[in-house]
């Protein structure tokens, strides 16, 4: 018998859902049958498009506990459930920690790590009443150092301690669980990345060589969110290629 992922008749919310990583994740559980639900601070141009189906975007700002509320309450009121949350709005710009404003770090905290704690408190009741799950995407900058992004790095290092907490506080109601990603390739990270030369010497530090697609992020918090993963609550997941390789090993005689 073949094992698949059905989410027909399911209710799925994403935050930063429209572009990038979030835009991937989207297009997996539309093309697994979900009823999709996205939110972000601008309305995007397009919006990612699977056999003629494509999310519902509401303007949220996911940092603002009252539009996250509303926004929660706005999407079981019409359509009587919600069965999954996956919280991917996040990111940071390049930065200076010792000369970036006291500002700065302020919204970068409320975004990475307090909208995922607003938003995951907003759908509890939801998720409790279907059993659901949560899903978080996390970053490897919560394990390892990340100059330039020092602040991210630790909001993401406490959306995994959340993680576990509330996987406990809230089983066997709701499942928690968190995606660690490594570097994925999106139209945003161009620039970052520099040259396709660049890119492809950042991309021989990956074990598997290649970054990972938004897609393949998607099909993880496919999984996670899937009966398939039904004893897993309190993990962090990484999807990053092997993670990457340690710096002294290209001075070993074995390099």
């Amino acid at each position: 018998m073949a094992v698949e992922i059905d989410f027909s008749g399911k209710v799925v919310a994403v935050t930063g859902g429209a572009r990038g990583v979030g835009a991937g994740i989207v297009a997996r559980f539309l093309e697994a049958g979900a009823e999709v639900e996205i939110c972000g601070r601008s309305a995007p141009e397009e919006l990612p498009v699977v056999d003629g189906r494509k999310p519902v975007f509401s303007q949220v700002d996911v940092r603002d506990p009252e539009q996250v509320a509303a926004w929660i309450a706005a999407i079981t009121s019409r359509l009587g459930r919600l069965d999954v949350v996956v919280n991917n709005a996040g990111g940071a710009p390049y930065a200076d920690f010792a000369t970036a404003s006291p500002r700065f770090h302020e919204k970068i905290s409320a975004l990475n790590f307090l909208a995922t704690a607003y938003v995951s408190q907003a759908a509890y009741e939801a998720l409790k009443a279907s059993r659901g799950s949560i899903v978080n995407i996390s970053s490897i900058s919560a394990r390892r150092p990340s100059p330039g992004t020092a602040v991210y790095g630790a909001a993401k290092a406490a959306v995994e301690s959340l993680t576990g907490s509330i996987a406990v506080e809230w089983a066997p109601d709701v499942r928690v669980n968190a995606i660690s990603c490594g570097l994925v390739a999106t139209p945003g990270s161009d620039g970052h990345y520099g040259s396709s030369e660049q890119r492809a010497a950042v991309a021989a530090t990956i074990p598997r060589g290649v970054f990972a697609t938004p897609e393949e992020v998607g099909d993880a918090c496919l999984l996670l969110a899937s009966p398939l993963a039904a004893h897993i609550t309190g993990a962090v997941l990484a999807v990053d290629g092997g993670g990457e390789w340690p710096a002294f090993l290209q001075h070993t005689p074995n390099s």
